[in-house]
Formats: structure tokens, sequence, C-alpha cells
């Protein structure tokens, strides 16, 4: 990845992280809900991978939001 792709990866999981923060639900809990491993959704929230769309449709679901909200930087 290069320098742009991992802010925008930085960033998107600070914003998943915040959302999940909002709805007050612990990331053991949520990840179990969106059935994707704790630490996965660790890496991504820290911005450490790149996500698969089927691992970030899991994740928009599970903050009941559309995933093109969830992408908008």
């Amino acid at each position: 990845m290069n320098t742009k792709e991992e802010k925008y990866f930085q960033n998107l999981g600070a914003k998943i992280k915040q959302l999940r923060e909002e709805k007050e639900i612990d990331q053991k809990s949520f990840a179990f809900d969106c059935e994707i491993g704790r630490t996965q959704l660790y890496m991504i929230e820290k911005g450490r991978t790149n996500p698969r769309l089927l691992t970030l449709i899991k994740i928009a679901n599970g903050l009941e939001m559309p995933i093109d909200e969830l992408l908008k930087m």
C-alpha cells in the first residue's frame, strides 16, 4: 500500500471504531455480531489491513448504515 492508501484505511478504521463506540458496543460483541474475528476487527480499526468488501458490508450492516456512507471520508 502507498501512503495515501494507508491513510485512507487508518481513517476508515477510526471511523468504524468511533461509530461502534457511539453505539456503546464493545469490540468483541461487535465482531461476533458481524460474524468476523475480533482480531480482524482490531486490525481494521487500527488501519493495519485492507478489508475485503464482504467484511465491510458486514460491518456496515452491524452499524446499521449503508456501505456507501461507511466508506465516505
